[in-house]
Formats: C-alpha cells, structure tokens, sequence
C-alpha cells in the first residue's frame, strides 16, 4: 500500500513540476515541448484569424461563453492533468504487477523506422482511436450525457475545442494509450510535434473562419464540416450524430458517418434539451452524474 501512495505521490508532484517549469520557463523544460505555452500561442494565433476573417460577421468577438471556454482549456489541459496523474501512475503500477507493461501487447516496433514515417503513423493510429472513442461518445446514452457539455456550445469559437467534461479523459485516455501500446509501446521522440498540430487543427475546427481545404477536404477535418457536428437539428437518419473526425476527416468518409447538407454558417448549433445544462463550469462538471428525469 506505502509503494502504491509513493507511486501516486511521484506522479503527481512530477506533473506539477514539469507544469511550474513550463510556465516560468524553465531550461529544463524544452521550449518546443512547453505546452502551456504552446497551447497559449496557438490559441492567439487562431483568434487572431478569427478577427481578421469571421465566417459568421455578426458574432461578437467576446462570443457567448468565450470565458467560460477559455477556463476549460486550461482545465482540461493542465489542472485536470496534474489531478488524474497518480490515477493513471497507480493503474500502470497494476498492469506491470500482472505482467502487462507498454510493450507487452506491441503489435509493431517502429522504433528502427525514419522519424517521418513513424509521426505519419502515430498521428493516424492515435486519429482513429480518438475517431471511435467520439462515435462511442454519441453512441452510448451514458457517455453522451458528459459529452453533452462539449454540445451545449450555441456560438463557435477556437476555444470550443477544449470544452468538455472531464470525463472524456477518463474514456480518451486509455484507448489512446493502448493505441501507444500497439504501436510499440512507445510515442516517437518528436511526438509534440503529432501534439501540437493535433490541437491546432482542434482550434481551426471549432474556430469562426470558414474553411474547407478543398480536396484535401476528404482527409482533413474543417471548420464547415465541423460546424454540422454541432448542428441542433441532425439530417434526418442520422440518430447518434454526423462528423466525428477529431483531425482527419477520412474516417467519417470511409465509414460513412460524414455530411454536409450545405455550406451554412448560421446553423442552429446545440441538441434537444441543451436548455436544461447549467451555464456554470461547475453545474456543468455535476450535470452527467445526475440520474435522467
């Protein structure tokens, strides 16, 4: 028991330091591997385009819940990280007792593969593991229910992007680590890089720009497909949800969860019943919990 609270202790204290050292910018913290930074100077960049080129021109620039986003992508991001560590430090401690560690169940070793080629891999294997885990998301009524947070969205905007219920770690987390294991157990040396453009292209899709990449459409996600993920109103036949990419579009096309009935920035955004989620952070952080009237 005393090894086990040690594990969780270390795990925590380590991601609050490598988070102090990021934020006071440490040397010991690489500068291309400073995430709050990071996230802070992608965030800039993707407003600043939303200023300069609104889709939607009437939206205000201090949108509906701009603030109320803002304090979830540092939530989600560092705080909620820093919180479920020892968790996840714990968990590994017990697969290692049972003789599963990251390598155990390695499917490839992509180790011995040039670094271009083992990025390209990673970022789509970890793409479609986060691909399903959203189809699972919209599919399940109980984990819909956390899910509805990141729904309940009514103005888009950049900072959408990191607005969900903590929850959705907890579901995001292992998979993707799994996703890790297969591949060798391991994320390559330059995976920040996977990182960073994942949360930019997570920006530009919730972002008010209009969008589409034209052909590269059909492999990369956008903010117009996007945006009919959002949609209040789904197409009729599409029950659980439509575009669920997280990054790649190519998911939704090959297994046909993908529409755009048309190009329009002033749909209806929401779902049936948004009215009834708090406006809080924390009646929002509550809401999945409560028994469904």
């Amino acid at each position: 028991m005393s090894s086990a609270i040690q594990v969780m202790k270390d795990a925590f204290m380590g991601t609050v330091d490598w988070t102090w050292k990021s934020i006071i910018m440490d040397s010991s913290v690489p500068w291309y591997q400073n995430y709050f930074y990071g996230l802070i100077v992608i965030s800039v960049a993707v407003y600043l385009l939303e200023l300069a080129f609104p889709w939607r021109k009437e939206q205000k620039a201090i949108r509906k819940d701009f603030w109320l986003d803002g304090f979830y992508m540092f939530f989600n991001f560092f705080i909620f990280s820093i919180a479920i560590a020892g968790v996840y430090a714990l968990l590994e401690l017990g697969f290692q007792s049972v003789g599963i560690s990251m390598k155990s169940i390695a499917l490839v070793d992509m180790s011995a593969w040039p670094m271009a080629l083992q990025l390209l891999v990673f970022f789509i294997v970890i793409d479609f593991v986060q691909w399903a885990t959203h189809v699972a998301l919209h599919r399940f009524e109980f984990l819909w229910r956390f899910h509805q947070v990141h729904h309940s969205v009514e103005e888009m905007g950049f900072a959408a992007h990191l607005r969900y219920h903590w929850m959705e770690n907890i579901f995001y987390k292992p998979l993707k680590t799994i996703g890790v294991m297969v591949l060798g157990g391991f994320e390559p040396e330059q995976a920040y890089i996977v990182h960073f453009v994942a949360i930019s292209i997570g920006h530009l899709n919730h972002a008010n720009i209009h969008i589409t990449w034209g052909p590269l459409r059909y492999v990369f996600n956008n903010p117009v497909m996007h945006l009919w993920h959002h949609v209040y109103h789904l197409p009729e036949g599409r029950t659980h949800g439509i575009n669920f990419g997280i990054s790649l579009s190519l998911w939704d096309y090959l297994f046909g969860t993908a529409s755009i009935p048309k190009d329009d920035a002033h749909i209806k955004l929401g779902y049936p019943g948004v009215e009834d989620m708090p406006k809080g952070f924390w009646g929002q952080l509550l809401y999945g919990f409560r028994r469904k009237a």
